[in-house]
């Protein structure tokens, strides 16, 4: 969306809100509409609704230091409920449209860094500790504070690489995009398609869908972008009801036999504060925690800054409204996430999918909100979305966040180099974490090369060098022993 289209959807002198429930979220205000509000809320659940298949699967995967395993039907349960709660929570306590759910990658640590090295129990502990420290760093303003102490020009490239983040996401998530077999020998890592081209069902109704998108986007339809999800939802349902197909991947298009799946609350509460440090040494627990609390924090920094950004709610400043309650409430999910053994919950950049349906206010957040606390019972009809059908709407999303590369000011190098950096890191190395501490990086050497040191915020300066710790953590934990 156009700064021009952000401005005009904005009126000058905001109008009073139609009743209490418009002024409280400020809907009128912010040039939205209850019909956005409410679209912007489907998107976003449709567009992260994989959640409640994929946490399950990379959690349950997994084996403790014991070799026990997590059951997938009480990970379902608890996935859905840290959802439903901690979005409505966000939409009410921060007003932004931001939905939160158990963290891609914080997952993947969990259950492949952590679970071997502890109980599960001890292992999900670590992950409430974590959230504590977030909620410390929000309560002292040091986390905002570094978020403020972002130069424009980084927050606004933050924005641009999560977009391209997201996009790669969807053509990767679709099987438009393939990793190549190392047993290739082959130097080019991804390739087109499965085999270097396009072939099957599933990819079919994925390119479809990116063009009914875009051709919608480009009429600027009202809903394009969940039009295209439940459309194509229903063609895959069809295709898959009469062709032979193998595997659409993690969830399959079809009307399931059973629409409602009783909730099992097993795993809540299940979780260990502090017994972690005696299931291995202290050094191994700290390292583990910093991991944690690092990729929590920068992951959730973008997220929130993308997101707001691209529904045009930042000030002059680049700053995001409620940022401190928003700040605090994403801590708080990554505290229930551990609580409930469904690991840390985080803000998902997938809610700029509902921005791009018009959501500016929380109010988006009780739509998707609902819709994860519906799915604690009807799991079986709430994830028959395949991700073909899904992910053409992170491809126009990532196209819609794009448009803020303008903004940046090409031809000061020592803006550029750390944007660029920060842009082409995040989808290269698949982390937004990554592209972040990138682009700090760079603007701290370049700023210090140029005799501007000065001018650098002191609390970059730390995030820098907790970046640094954070790159070369592999030859720390070797310097210390520590495996």
């Amino acid at each position: 969306m156009s700064e021009a289209q952000k401005v005009a959807d904005r009126p000058s002198t905001p109008p009073p809100g139609a009743n209490s429930v418009d002024r409280f979220f400020a809907i009128t205000a912010r040039g939205s509409t209850f019909a956005r509000e409410i679209r912007g809320g489907l998107a976003t659940f449709f567009t992260m609704a994989y959640i409640l298949v994929l946490n399950p699967i990379i959690l349950g995967s997994a084996k403790d230091k014991y070799g026990h395993t997590l059951d997938g039907a009480e990970l379902v349960t608890a996935t859905a409920l840290v959802a439903a709660v901690m979005t409505i929570i966000m939409g009410v306590g921060g007003n932004l449209p931001l939905a939160l759910a158990a963290g891609l990658g914080l997952n993947a640590v969990v259950a492949f860094q952590i679970a071997p090295l502890m109980s599960w129990p001890d292992a999900m502990g670590l992950v409430v500790l974590e959230g504590l420290l977030i909620c410390v760093l929000v309560v002292t303003g040091l986390r905002e504070a570094v978020m403020h102490a972002i130069p424009q020009p980084l927050k606004q490239a933050i924005s641009v690489g999560i977009g391209l983040f997201i996009a790669f996401i969807g053509f990767v998530d679709a099987g438009f995009v393939t990793r190549i077999p190392d047993i290739a020998n082959t130097t080019v890592p991804v390739q087109l398609g499965a085999t270097g081209s396009l072939s099957g069902w599933p990819l079919l109704v994925f390119c479809l869908g990116v063009l009914l998108t875009i051709g919608l986007l480009a009429r600027k339809v009202r809903g394009a972008i969940l039009t295209s999800i439940l459309t194509m939802t229903v063609v895959a349902i069809v295709i898959n009801s009469v062709a032979d197909i193998k595997s659409w991947g993690l969830t399959t298009p079809k009307v399931p036999d059973d629409l409602v799946a009783a909730p099992e609350f097993g795993l809540i509460g299940d979780f260990s504060l502090f017994g972690s440090f005696g299931e291995t040494t202290v050094i191994t627990v700290v390292l583990l925690l910093f991991t944690l609390l690092l990729s929590d924090f920068f992951d959730t920094m973008g997220t929130v800054v993308g997101v707001s950004a691209e529904a045009g709610l930042l000030d002059e400043e680049g700053k995001v409204p409620n940022l401190g309650r928003v700040l605090l409430i994403d801590g708080a999910a990554a505290v229930a996430g551990g609580a409930a053994s469904s690991s840390s919950a985080t803000s998902y950049i997938e809610s700029a999918a509902g921005v791009g349906e018009g959501a500016r206010t929380g109010f988006s957040n009780l739509i998707t909100g609902g819709l994860f606390a519906v799915a604690l019972f009807l799991t079986p009809l709430l994830t028959i979305v395949p991700m073909q059908a899904a992910a053409p709407a992170l491809v126009a999303v990532g196209f819609l966040m794009m448009t803020q590369v303008k903004n940046i000011d090409w031809d000061r190098y020592d803006i550029a180099i750390p944007a660029f950096l920060t842009i082409a890191v995040m989808p290269f190395t698949y982390s937004i974490t990554n592209g972040i501490g990138a682009g700090f990086l760079a603007y701290v050497l370049i700023r210090t090369v140029l005799g501007r040191a000065r001018e650098i915020h002191w609390l970059l300066w730390g995030a820098s060098a907790l970046f640094l710790v954070y790159f070369a953590i592999n030859p720390i934990q070797q310097l210390f022993g520590v495996r």
